[in-house]
This record gives C-alpha cells, sequence and structure tokens, in this order.
C-alpha cells in the first residue's frame, strides 16, 4: 500500500481513543528517551502524520492530562507539555516490553505456573482488571478461573498482580510439569488464540517486510506504525517455548524484522522529529 493510502486508510479508522494509543507511541519513541518538553504544535502535526484529526488529536492530550500522564504549562497563547512521573513510568515499563519482548529464547523445562483465582460474574471490573494484569504477563486463560503459562520466572510477577488486587485470599498458585492427563495442545489452543495471533504476525510481515519509506517524513509514519502494531503483540503472544509449538511459528521472524526496520528507519524518524520541533519554535 502507498504512503497516501496508508495515511487515508488511518484517517478513516482513527478515532478519539486509538488517538490516544498512537499519542502514547509518539511519546515513547521521541519524547521519553529525550527528558524533553514538547509544545502542542509538534504533537499535533505528529499525529497528523499519521491520519489524526486535529479534534481527536486535542481529546487525547486533555485524556492523558486527566489521567495524569501528561502535564501542560501555558507561555502566552501557546502550551508546552511535559510527561508526569507516572506518564514516565508507564512509557518506560511498555518499552522494556516491548523491546525485549522475543528477544531471549530459552530451552523449556517442561513446567507450567497455574493460577486459580474465581472471581464472581457480579465483579466483572475486578475480573477486567485481573485478566488486563495477567494477560500482561501473558498468562492464559483455558477455562473460567484458571490461568496458565509455561514460564514460572513469572510467579514472582503473577503474586503481585493478585496481591495487589486483593485476592490473596482466594487465590491458589502452583508450579510444575503436566502429569500426561490431557494434550498440551488443547491446553494451548483453550488458553490462547494463536490461530489469530499467527495471523497478525503475517499480516504485520506483509506491510513492513516490504515497505521502503523515502524521506524522513515517511520514515517517521512508518516507524510509528509498525512501533504501534508491534506494542500489540505482548499481549496476545505468550511466547510459548519452542517445544510448544508444532510448526515454524512467524513471531521470531516478525520480531528480527520489527527490530533491524526500527533500526533502519531510526535516524530519518528522529530527524523528521527534530524539524517538527524546530518548526514549533523555542522553548523557555
Amino acid at each position: 500500500m502507498s504512503e497516501p493510502l496508508v495515511v487515508a486508510s488511518r484517517r478513516r479508522e482513527v478515532g478519539s481513543a486509538s488517538a490516544r494509543s498512537l499519542l502514547l507511541t509518539v511519546l515513547g519513541e521521541f519524547v521519553h528517551p529525550r527528558s524533553e518538553t514538547v509544545w502542542t504544535t509538534t504533537l499535533l502535526e505528529s499525529l497528523a502524520a499519521l491520519g489524526v484529526e486535529e479534534k481527536s488529536a486535542r481529546q487525547a492530550l486533555t485524556r492523558m492530562a486527566s489521567e495524569d500522564l501528561l502535564a501542560s504549562s501555558r507561555h502566552g497563547r501557546r502550551v508546552l507539555w511535559e510527561l508526569t512521573p507516572d506518564g514516565a513510568r508507564l512509557l518506560e515499563e511498555g518499552t522494556r516490553r516491548i523491546y525485549a519482548f522475543m528477544r531471549e529464547r530459552r530451552p523449556w523445562d517442561g513446567r507450567w505456573l497455574v493460577l486459580s483465582v474465581p472471581i464472581p460474574e457480579t465483579h466483572r471490573r475486578l475480573r477486567h482488571r485481573l485478566r488486563t494484569r495477567l494477560t500482561w504477563l501473558g498468562l492464559g486463560s483455558p477455562t473460567s478461573g484458571l490461568w496458565v503459562t509455561p514460564d514460572d520466572t513469572k510467579a514472582a510477577a503473577v503474586h503481585a498482580a493478585v496481591r495487589d488486587l486483593g485476592l490473596e485470599d482466594q487465590a491458589f498458585a502452583w508450579v510444575g510439569p503436566a502429569s500426561g492427563i490431557g494434550h498440551e495442545g488443547r491446553l494451548l489452543a483453550e488458553a490462547w488464540d494463536l490461530a489469530d495471533v499467527e495471523d497478525r504476525y503475517l499480516a504485520f510481515l506483509d506491510t513492513f517486510e516490504r515497505r521502503a519509506p523515502e524521506g524522513p517524513r515517511e520514515a517517521f509514519v512508518a516507524q510509528v506504525e509498525m512501533v504501534q502494531e508491534w506494542r500489540r503483540f505482548p499481549f496476545l503472544d505468550p511466547d510459548l517455548p519452542a517445544e510448544l509449538l508444532d510448526h515454524d511459528w512467524p513471531g521470531p521472524r516478525a520480531s528480527a524484522a520489527f527490530h533491524t526496520r526500527h533500526a533502519r528507519w531510526h535516524r530519518a524518524a528522529q530527524a523528521e522529529w527534530d524539524r517538527m520541533d524546530r518548526a514549533a519554535g523555542p522553548k523557555p
């Protein structure tokens, strides 16, 4: 797909929710690493390049400020933004997860971490919060109230999630190998939608392996859109050990493509950000 078509397609689909997500990606790639402030004008221009209308971009800024992720200061008729400590921590954690994901492959010792934590249907908000935390850690749920992962090194993080949500008194967890009852392939299919994840990897590869941006502006757009797509995978893919996969899983290839192209586009994308930052004018 050509660059104009990519932007046109993005403009049709981007609303305030995805505008916030794109804003987080821009902040994580270009603002947080520099620990700098940024004018509203720069953020609006960068999001416009990604197909976000000004109204949605301003709503995203307002929403992030209300969440105490961004703070603003007025200078005449202009507004300067900076990350709050909470915003910086959020982006730091996200950056570590995004760029470390699938970078280290290690042999599997056959041990599973299993968590049982039943929550009544009536406590939907608590169920959602637990699901968000455990999914972020790579756990899957083959049946209601049961969570599993073949990575037992996550036991401490799982314990922290359970403790933070006040669920220690109703949760149980244990680590060990499968007993031989049932088939692990069925467990995987019920805990994660691996077919959907694989399709997403193949779509990612189809989009970005062939993409060749020309010039800083296109490199900026390509890099942000690629990071925006890649950041979904730590939520979707449990990063299963090779021993549990029955075919050539496209995840490692997609990871290699992501890191190779990010390195290739980085300098030009940063140059385009610098241009937008300078065009917005000097900072106090």
